[in-house]
């Protein structure tokens, strides 16, 4: 039987952790991948003529390469095959309920308007979450558009767990790591530190670059149990993450924050370490009730992030046995196994 042959389209980085794991996983389901980076997005159909790009069994455009798709779209005509967009972000969503950018009404319909109608484009949409899937079809109009779920996942041949790492700091590692943007609610981190600033032995720490970390650092001002460290390599990622004691999710309050499972989940589970993160309906349900492995803080509140966390320091070995379930939960739920699966039943619509 022949390689099924889907070609991705846009300006898209390659090495991008979540390109690079949907498209390892499409290579190990026996699809053959070629590539097309247009010089231009808007001209992109004229340079695939010119070009021309060898026809696929598929056009799949990459999260975020919203700008490729209209391009995507008359070549995926002219060659009358389906267009697939691995939906992760949409503009609209992200001004109004993460950053409360858009106060115009008008202004907003008309965003979400123009979102809409390009990705109706699409013949398959993927989204990451069902809360997503939920949004789009109700706020963007995909209801005919089918809208299949992909987690995002992590790279397993790095995200794993280590052996004991040995360290000379004897204080407990609480750890945050990302971008400090307000999806993130990092404030919220430094708040929850400031009520335990008496608390010497736990240290809070708080790691990368982003808009936010000048306020998390103002916050953190005459604290002595909030640290910040620089931007690592990603392949340096791992080894950190099995050095905390503790790793720290998402604590943002927007509406946004309560529909994505982010990154640093899927990569703490699959180190097999307790994470903790604010309350979100986008988790399998189970998840909810287990109470360990990943601990949900259900009021999304510091005083709240506190009592979890000194619950870990005094109970060492419930912190042992909630590390051991970190990684259950990630091979039952998130693992390669898990998307693969997902990408199959995605990939049934298309072909």
């Amino acid at each position: 039987m022949n390689k099924k042959t889907i070609l991705w389209w846009g300006r898209f980085d390659p090495n991008y952790s979540r390109n690079m794991i949907i498209r390892k996983h499409l290579k190990d389901l026996n699809y053959r991948i070629i590539d097309f980076r247009p010089l231009m997005s808007s001209i992109g159909f004229l340079e695939a003529i010119l070009k021309r790009i060898e026809k696929p069994d598929l056009i799949w455009v990459p999260c975020f390469r919203h700008r490729d798709i209209p391009s995507a779209k008359k070549w995926s005509e002219k060659l009358n095959i389906k267009l697939l967009f691995y939906f992760l972000i949409s503009s609209w969503d992200k001004e109004v309920h993460e950053k409360n950018k858009i106060y115009n009404q008008k202004f907003s319909d008309k965003l979400k308007d123009k979102e809409s109608a390009l990705f109706k484009k699409a013949d398959i949409v993927i989204s990451d979450t069902s809360l997503h899937a939920d949004l789009f079809r109700k706020k963007l109009g995909l209801s005919k558009v089918r809208n299949p779920i992909v987690y995002v996942g992590a790279e397993e041949s790095l995200f794993k767990p280590f052996k004991k790492i040995v360290t000379t700091d004897k204080k407990f590692d609480v750890l945050f790591y990302g971008s400090f943007i307000s999806l993130h609610g990092a404030e919220m981190i430094v708040r929850a530190a400031n009520l335990m600033s008496n608390q010497l032995d736990v240290k809070w720490t708080l790691l990368g670059n982003g808009p936010n970390l000048k306020e998390c650092k103002r916050l953190a001002q005459g604290l002595p149990n909030v640290f910040f460290e620089n931007n690592i390599p990603p392949s340096d990622l791992p080894e950190r993450i099995n050095r905390a004691d503790l790793l720290l999710g998402i604590f943002g309050n927007s509406k946004k924050a309560r529909s994505v499972i982010p990154n640093k989940v899927f990569q703490s589970l699959a180190c097999g370490k307790t994470v903790i993160t604010r309350n979100s309906g986008a988790y399998p349900k189970k998840l909810s009730r287990l109470n360990k492995g990943i601990i949900f803080n259900k009021s999304n509140s510091p005083e709240e992030l506190c009592r979890i966390v000194n619950k870990m320091v005094k109970n060492s070995t419930f912190l042992h046995e909630s590390n051991k379930h970190s990684r259950k939960i990630y091979l039952e739920y998130f693992s390669a196994k898990i998307i693969k699966k997902q990408l199959v039943n995605a990939l049934k619509l298309a072909f």
